[in-house]
C-alpha cells in the first residue's frame, strides 16, 4: 500500500489519524515522517488516533512503541486514542509498555487530556 499517513499541526500539537491497517513500509515511513515533523515544528504534544485499526501485528506494535518512546525523547507528550480491544491485547501480549503514555477513548478526549497535561 505505502500511503503516507497525514500529520496535522494544531498549535503546538501534532495530530495523527491512522485510517487504515498499516503495512511494514508505511509504518516505518510514518515513524520517520512524525519524528521529522516534530523536529521541524517543535511540537510539545502528539495525539495518535487508532480508532479504525482493528488489528496490528508484532512489527507494527513494535514500531508504535518505538514512535512513542522516540517522541518522549524529543520532549513531546503522547496521547493514544481509540485503541480497540484486539489492539490492546496484542500490545500487552507483545510486552509493549505504554506506562508513560496517556490514553483516551476518542480524539476529542485525547486532545483535552493532552491540553491539561501540557498546562502543568
Amino acid at each position: 500500500m505505502n500511503m503516507r499517513i497525514p500529520i496535522l499541526k494544531l498549535n503546538d500539537t501534532l495530530i495523527v489519524s491512522v485510517q487504515w491497517e498499516l503495512d511494514d513500509q508505511t509504518a516505518i515511513q510514518f515513524q520517520e515522517d512524525l519524528l521529522k515533523k516534530m523536529h521541524k515544528t517543535s511540537a510539545r504534544g502528539v495525539v495518535i488516533d487508532l480508532t479504525p485499526i482493528d488489528f496490528i501485528d508484532s512489527f507494527i506494535a513494535k514500531v508504535l512503541g518505538d514512535v512513542i518512546s522516540m517522541s518522549g525523547l524529543m520532549g513531546a507528550k503522547v496521547v493514544i486514542t481509540g485503541i480497540q480491544p484486539a489492539v490492546a491485547i496484542t500490545l500487552i501480549e507483545l510486552g509493549i509498555r505504554l506506562e508513560y503514555v496517556l490514553t483516551a477513548l476518542d480524539l476529542e478526549n485525547g486532545l483535552d487530556k493532552l491540553r491539561k497535561e501540557l498546562e502543568v
